[in-house]
Order: structure tokens, then C-alpha cells, then sequence
């Protein structure tokens, strides 16, 4: 009940305070709240009586009387709730059964991705079609093309048996050139713009780390072939490893905070530290991942010019200081549930697109030979912990930019993700097990923990996505830069 009462009270916040949807909010009857007042009293003296008699430990007291405050906040706004079902009463019944349908389906499939990671396949696949249900599959065909092709290919890797011991370094060498080849076509591109964006100072930013990727790929195969010779690691490629490792969440903070260049910025450094620690298929998947992520930043621009949001005049320098600009804000709509979904899924993708959870416990040592070979279980495993977060915070990244491109307030959107991962939480609270076997007793509690700890996790993701989008060392003055 409390956390039915939760989420339903975090539903009346959005609606309230953040949406369109309740437009004049009257004052509550003081009569009619006194009476829920004695009402909730009445039933908290009640529930305490009951705990009493029977002697119960204190943690019951907590655990029956939480409820009690949690819905009386939720009754005291019977005026929006009324508001919010006669607004629903007008709307057409066929849409709103059919908004109810692909929403519950699509928390289903993430809740199945926990057990079947090939449902996140299923779900890339549905994503790919969704331009062609509405018209930016003729407004913006090239935009739309890049958004199917680019969940077609994220769809492959769920399909791909978990990351294991077989290592495939030529792959690692070719997701290595493909991203210097990438890096070189885009920078070539900025550095040829009219506009020119790529001040002079900061060309030799995206060279450094156009230099890590190459030497990233280098050391992988190095150490690689030294350890087939029974040779070690060799020094050189310890202390590169290390020196890219340390300058990954700082090379992105010296680039200029235009929405492109930095997130470029923040894909070659955390990708150079991604290839060294990759022994297969999964250094192509942060490429497949950040393809995917360009190409949602761009239909979310493409939704917003639908909407008759013109933004065309400054989508070329556009920057992450408008995510602070409190003047750029506006109301939520419902396309804003489907980006919030959209970044859930892409959350849980970044995850089980490679591994599961039984893959974190059986990691292979094989991944961490670039930086040391002695057994050093903390020390590996937080290198390891490293590699499954850079793909959680290219999806937030990219999140903050669809923050800053559809003039929406981070706190907003981190309310319906909240909504979401807890009613996910919800169904695995009722797929607790306690009976079976110990495995399958432990995996249901490690769902429930996981997906109560979500929203936790997600604001740590959010303060460094926050950190590596908005903020910029300045290690030298520039001149004025006028936009146009």
C-alpha cells in the first residue's frame, strides 16, 4: 500500500507542478481536510492499537503506519485527481486504451529483459518502427533512416551470447579504427562548417584524444601479443592504460559545452578507456550505442519542429549551459513519458546489450591485462565496475542533451523516470520468491534490490552526466565568439 501510495503521490506532484494538465488548482475545502485529518488519525490510532496488543517490534510500527501519511497526501488533492479523470473522461477512448497498451508493454518487456535478454531485440526492433506511425518518417527521412538502422544494429547484441573467456582482440582493433575513422569525419566536418565551431585551441583537444583511441588499440594488441609470448605486460603499455584511465573524466571538461563537441568529447575519452578493457565483440557496442544516441538526440529535435517548436536557428550552437538557463523551461506533455521510457530502456540496454548479472560475478581477469596482470581482486573489480558504467553514462549524456534540445527541466523527467522504475520495482516485489531453489530465491531478491536501488543509481548517473556536459576547465582565454 505504501508504495502503491508512493507512486501515485509522485504521479500528483508531476501533474501538479510540472504539466498543463490541471489548469486553475482550487484551494481545498478546510472542512473537508480537517475531516481527512481525523479520518487518517483515526485509522493511524487503530493500526497502533493492533501493534500494541500484540507486542509487535518497532520496525512493524514503521512498516504499517508508513502508509497512512503517504495516501492522506495523496487524498488531500481529491481536486486534481478529479480534474485529471474528467480530462481523461473527454479524451477518445480508443487512444487513451491504446496509450494504456503500448505502455504497459512497454514496462513488461523491461521487466523480461532482467531473465530474456533478447526481449530488448523485440523492443530495439518496435523502436525502430515508431517514426513510421507518425509523420516524421516524411518530414525528416534521412534523420528517421539513421534512427532505424541504428536500432537495428543495437538490436543484434542482445542476441550475442554473454561477454565470456574467448578472447577476439582483432575485433577490438576494429572497433578502434572505425571510432578514429568516425572521430576524423566529424571533426573534419566541424572544422570545415561555415560557422566554424572548432575554435583553434580547441582542435588540439580532439587530437589528444583522437591520439588515445590509437594508442588504446595499439596497447590492447600489444599486450595481447606479449602475453602470448609469456613476456608480461610491458611498462609502457601499463603506464598508457593508466594515463588514459585518469584523463577520461578530464579531457572531456576542456571542450567547449556546444551540445556535438562535447559529446564527442565525452565518447572518445570514454571510449579509449573502454577499448583497453575489452577482449571481444563488446568494444563495437559503445559505438552502436552512441550511433543510437545521436540519432535520438536528432528525432527528438525532428518531434519538437511537429510540435511547432522552432529551434532551427540555434540548433547549430546549441550548448549544455541552456540546460541551466531556468527561462528555457516548459510544461511536460506526453511525449515526455515516451523519452523517459526511452531513457530507461537505453539504461538497461547499456547493461544487458553485452551481460547479465551472473556475467559481473564470473568476470574474466583477461579484461584488466592492459592496466595489471598481478591478481588484485578490489583494484579489478573496480576497473571492471568502470567498464559496465561508461555505457550507462554515454545514455545519460544523451539524455542531457534531449533535456537541453526539448527546453525541459531535468527534475521534470527524473519524475517519470522515478514513476517507472517504481512500478518495475512493484512487479518484482510480486516476483519474490521464497520458495525453490537457493539460486532462484537469491536471483528474484537481487531483481527486487536492483530495481529499488534504480532510481539511486540514476542520480549518480545524473550528477556526473550533469558534470561532464555543463562544466569546462579553462586552461586558456578566448576571444569573443558571436553565434549566429
Amino acid at each position: 500500500m505504501g508504495f502503491v501510495g508512493w507512486t501515485s503521490y509522485v504521479i500528483l506532484l508531476i501533474i501538479k507542478s510540472h504539466s498543463n494538465l490541471v489548469g486553475s488548482i482550487q484551494n481545498n475545502n478546510k472542512r473537508s481536510i480537517s475531516l481527512l485529518q481525523y479520518g487518517f488519525s483515526a485509522v493511524g490510532a487503530l493500526i497502533t492499537f493492533f501493534l500494541l496488543i500484540q507486542s509487535c517490534p518497532w520496525t512493524y510500527y514503521v512498516y504499517c503506519l508508513l502508509p497512512v501519511p503517504v495516501w492522506y497526501a495523496v487524498v488531500k488533492e481529491f481536486s486534481i485527481i478529479q480534474d485529471v479523470i474528467m480530462f481523461f473522461w473527454a479524451f477518445p477512448l480508443a487512444k487513451s486504451i491504446g496509450f494504456l497498451f503500448i505502455y504497459t508493454l512497454g514496462i513488461e518487456i523491461i521487466v523480461f529483459s532482467f531473465f530474456y535478454r533478447f526481449t530488448l531485440t523485440v523492443g530495439l526492433i518496435a523502436f525502430s518502427a515508431w517514426p513510421l506511425v507518425t509523420s516524421l518518417w516524411t518530414r525528416a527521412k534521412i534523420t528517421t533512416l539513421n534512427w532505424t538502422l541504428s536500432c537495428l544494429l543495437l538490436a543484434i547484441f542482445p542476441l550475442m551470447p554473454v561477454v565470456g573467456r574467448d578472447a577476439n582482440i582483432s575485433l577490438v582493433i576494429t572497433a578502434g579504427l572505425l571510432t578514429f575513422l568516425i572521430s576524423s569525419f566529424c571533426l573534419a566536418y566541424l572544422w570545415k562548417s561555415k560557422h566554424k565551431y572548432v575554435h583553434n585551441k580547441d582542435l588540439a583537444i580532439y587530437l589528444f584524444q583522437m591520439l588515445s583511441i590509437a594508442l588504446s588499440t595499439y596497447v590492447v594488441n600489444s599486450t595481447h601479443s606479449s602475453l602470448l609470448r609469456k613476456q608480461g605486460l610491458p611498462v609502457v603499455n601499463q603506464i598508457v592504460s593508466w594515463t588514459t584511465l585518469a584523463s577520461s573524466l578530464v579531457a572531456p571538461l576542456l571542450s567547449p559545452t556546444f551540445l556535438f563537441q562535447r559529446l564527442l568529447s565525452i565518447f572518445l575519452s570514454l571510449m579509449a578507456t573502454y577499448l583497453l578493457l575489452s577482449t571481444g565483440y563488446e568494444a563495437l557496442f559503445p559505438l552502436a550505442l552512441t550511433a543510437l544516441m545521436f540519432a535520438w538526440i536528432n528525432m527528438e529535435q525532428e518531434t519538437q519542429h511537429l510540435r511547432g517548436v522552432s529551434l532551427k536557428s540555434k540548433l547549430t550552437v546549441l550548448s549544455f549551459s541552456y540546460s541551466t538557463d531556468i527561462t528555457q523551461f516548459r510544461q511536460l506533455h506526453l511525449d515526455d513519458i515516451r523519452r523517459s521510457f526511452f531513457f530507461v530502456f537505453f539504461i538497461l540496454a547499456a547493461f544487458f546489450g553485452t551481460g547479465n548479472i551472473a556475467s559481473v560475478n564470473s568476470f574474466d581477469p583477461a579484461s584488466v591485462y592492459c592496466f595489471l596482470t598481478v591478481f588484485s581482486p578490489f583494484l579489478m573489480g573496480g576497473l571492471l565496475m568502470w567498464k559496465i558504467v561508461i555505457p550507462f553514462v554515454l545514455v545519460s549524456c544523451a539524455f542531457e542533451a534531449v533535456q537541453v534540445t526539448t527546453q525541459l527541466s531535468s527534475k521534470s523527467l527524473f519524475l517519470i523516470v522515478l514513476v517507472i522504475s517504481d512500478i518495475m520495482a512493484l512487479h518484482f516485489f510480486f516476483l519474490v520468491k521464497d520458495y525453490g531453489s537457493w539460486l532462484d530465491i537469491g536471483t528474484s531478491i537481487s531483481h527486487y534490490v536492483l530495481a529499488m536501488s534504480f532510481t539511486i543509481f540514476l542520480m549518480l548517473l545524473s550528477g556526473l552526466a550533469q558534470l561532464l556536459t555543463t562544466k569546462r576547465i579553462r586552461l586558456w582565454r578566448e576571444s569573443k565568439r558571436h553565434s549566429m
